[in-house]
């Protein structure tokens, strides 16, 4: 499991710190409507590119069930066909970018400054929708095959590429949200050329060959998009949620919305530090799956959970001591400090609400019960989140707040009693 998990949350630790460098370098800027137009434009891309997250789960469990089985060419097919579908994707992407981003930027809202930014940060950000798309199906693709270093190497790239071009472009050449934008283009490439190179090493030493009729017709495509597709929905659903907290937010008024961006960070730092465990279940539920080993998978999910608890209790340990160093730490502006630490607390709860949800979305990930994901996202989403969030307006931010953790709470407890009837 270490083997997984450990370079697994070292890379996904790392991309919460790239948003935190995000933050910080347009938090001391002179107007928080750099803050909030980064935010706005962040929650743009995370909606498109997690969105696409399918690409990398469903990549994972199919790829770890071929592994499992032996099956060498079934890898080849895993491979390509995620690969070819993330460039199609990609290519779409870029054909509607214009009517995309005004419409996103229109419905998120803000001031009209900030919407002006936000503006500027999506017209250059778009153009890394091909190799962060492709991204993802070389992660998901490694991962299958029980190696998380390659993952890593990845996001590492990316990263550290991403915040040195961050404080260059910003710090040292003077440019605002277009700094922040094209420093994350460059990363993007640059880890994809990483991930492609060691691919081609991975693919030399399995012995197999390109089924091409299973990448050239579409009728082949059937189990690919049966998984697919559904947690395509299912990752919509969970964007809404989130975008749905950045939208009124900004309803809320400029501090709040730079407030929020700044407590996001906390959320994703949990998410991503957990579903580096997850990640593990991924991979290994997968190859217990492909190998048709009952006993293998409950060990899995009883000692990933574990660990998920004990790894949630230590986050929550850091921000209930560390949280207002770190709200210091990412905004020297008074008023977004003010108003981040009125609502700190609720993120001190998360993890361990949270928790659930994160390690089921690997279990099922790796079991490729993508329907059944979907499901309980989309009840989570539309059954509790915006009816909690309605019923607590009168609240302002501590109700939105309060709805997006009942929300995930919902799912945890949805995933949970799903696993134990199938």
């Amino acid at each position: 499991m270490w083997r997984i998990a450990a370079p697994m949350i070292l890379s996904n630790i790392s991309v919460p710190l790239l948003g935190m460098v995000d933050t910080g370098v347009t938090g001391h800027l002179e107007s928080s409507a750099y803050l909030g137009a980064v935010a706005i434009g962040s929650t743009i891309f995370t909606f498109l590119y997690m969105g696409m997250n399918f690409l990398r789960m469903g990549t994972t469990g199919i790829a770890a069930q071929s592994y499992g089985a032996g099956d060498n060419d079934g890898l080849r097919v895993s491979l390509g066909q995620a690969l070819i579908v993330s460039l199609a994707i990609a290519v779409l992407i870029l054909l509607l970018q214009v009517p995309i981003g005004r419409a996103a930027i229109a419905l998120l809202g803000g001031d009209q400054e900030t919407q002006l930014h936000a503006a500027t940060y999506f017209s250059i950000r778009v153009w890394s929708a091909p190799g962060t798309l492709a991204n993802y199906a070389l992660i998901g693709w490694f991962l299958g095959l029980q190696n998380a270093r390659i993952p890593l190497l990845i996001f590492l790239t990316i990263n550290i590429i991403n915040i040195v071009l961050d404080l260059l472009f910003v710090v040292v050449f003077g440019m605002k949200v277009d700094g922040v934008a094209l420093a994350s283009v460059i990363a993007e490439y640059s880890g994809l050329l990483v991930g492609a190179t060691f691919a081609i090493d991975a693919l030399r030493s399995r012995r197999g060959h390109w089924p091409l009729a299973r990448l050239t017709n579409l009728s082949a495509y059937k189990a690919f998009f049966s998984v697919n597709a559904s947690l395509f929905v299912r990752s919509m659903a969970l964007m809404f949620a989130f975008a749905w907290v950045t939208a009124q937010g900004a309803r809320l008024g400029p501090a709040i919305l730079a407030a929020n961006a700044v407590l996001m960070n906390f959320q994703n730092l949990t998410a991503l530090g957990l579903d580096g465990i997850a990640h593990a279940a991924e991979a290994m539920v997968g190859k217990a799956v492909g190998r048709k080993d009952k006993a293998a998978l409950q060990h899995t999910v009883s000692l990933t959970l574990k660990w998920s608890l004990l790894f949630a209790a230590g986050f929550t340990v850091l921000y209930l001591v560390a949280g207002p160093l770190i709200v210091r730490i990412l905004t020297d502006l008074p008023d977004v400090r003010t108003t981040a630490m009125v609502y700190l607390p609720w993120l001190v709860a998360s993890p361990l609400i949270s928790v659930w949800c994160f390690l089921y979305d690997g279990v099922y990930v790796g079991m490729t019960r993508a329907r059944e994901m979907r499901n309980i996202m989309v009840l989570s989403t539309f059954g509790v989140f915006l009816p909690a969030w309605y019923l607590t307006q009168p609240f302002g931010n501590h109700g939105l707040w309060f709805a997006l953790l009942l929300f995930l709470a919902s799912r945890g407890i949805g995933m949970h009693v799903g696993y134990k009837r199938f």
